[in-house]
């Protein structure tokens, strides 16, 4: 049931947003089981990078590509099962209110299922499946929240339920998007020492993109600063200066006269 470790490649990708241009003439590798965060100002294209990787941001110019493989090669049956080894957690979460816990991490699964199976596990769960649920709820610390509506707990729970909900989709690779902006320090340092935690047990590949350049100087090993949408700089963290984390967020004067 699992995926193996997913890797991606970006070959000179542009990405059009309208009239903007979100992405520019990016070159990316990252290979499987590696942790990746992108760090960046608010407008730099890390949540469209984002989409690039879990296809659902088309290029305008350019090649990605998913283990090795061009995205506009793949058939639709062959890119719904890469995209069903992607695990994404959003930055709003997309959580189902109205639905309990354990409906909302089942959910995680539906790409892998059939219609009639997607309805069958969401009303009438297997007993193997709840406890599978259980499991992970138990890994990520909230398991006798498993029954509760989801509108019912706090953000840092709710957190959680998004973490297991990708978990439970067994990918090969996590994304995610800006997932500890809505929490308070101390939870924001726990959850993204989990998600590393983790991605190392598991073998997982794992690219986030975080505003806190302490959270993603200490627990990734590599950085890709994002300006403009274009790669400012890749780079082990250990060999990044503070002089490039400054040109990184300093306005050059044709912003400041915007601002």
């Amino acid at each position: 049931m699992g995926c193996p470790g997913t890797s991606f490649s970006l070959d000179h990708v542009s990405v059009d947003l309208g009239s903007t241009r979100a992405i520019d003439s990016v070159t990316l590798e990252i290979q499987r089981g590696e942790a990746v965060a992108f760090v960046g100002p608010s407008g730099a294209g890390k949540s469209t990078l984002l989409g690039l990787l879990n296809a659902s941001v088309r290029a305008t110019e350019g090649t990605v590509r998913l283990d090795g493989r061009p995205i506009p090669d793949l058939s639709r049956s062959e890119l719904k099962a890469a995209r069903a080894c992607i695990g994404f957690i959003h930055q709003d979460l997309h959580l189902v209110p109205g639905l309990r816990v354990v409906q909302n991490v089942i959910a995680g699964r539906f790409g892998r299922m059939s219609f009639a199976s997607s309805l069958r596990g969401m009303l009438l769960p297997r007993r193997e499946m709840v406890a599978e649920v259980f499991a992970i709820l138990q890994r990520v610390g909230i398991p006798q929240k498993i029954f509760e509506p989801v509108e019912r707990l706090s953000g840092g729970q709710k957190q959680r339920v998004a973490i297991a909900r990708a978990l439970f989709q067994d990918p090969g690779a996590l994304l995610a998007d800006e997932p500890v902006s809505s929490v308070d320090p101390a939870r924001a340092r726990d959850t993204v020492a989990l998600l590393r935690e983790l991605s190392r047990e598991k073998g997982l590949t794992l690219c986030m993109s975080l505003h806190n350049l302490d959270l993603a100087r200490e627990f990734f090993p590599r950085l890709v600063g994002l300006r403009k949408g274009r790669i400012a700089f890749d780079s082990p963290t250990d060999a990044l200066t503070p002089e490039m984390f400054q040109s990184l967020y300093s306005l050059a004067p044709e912003e400041m006269l915007d601002a």
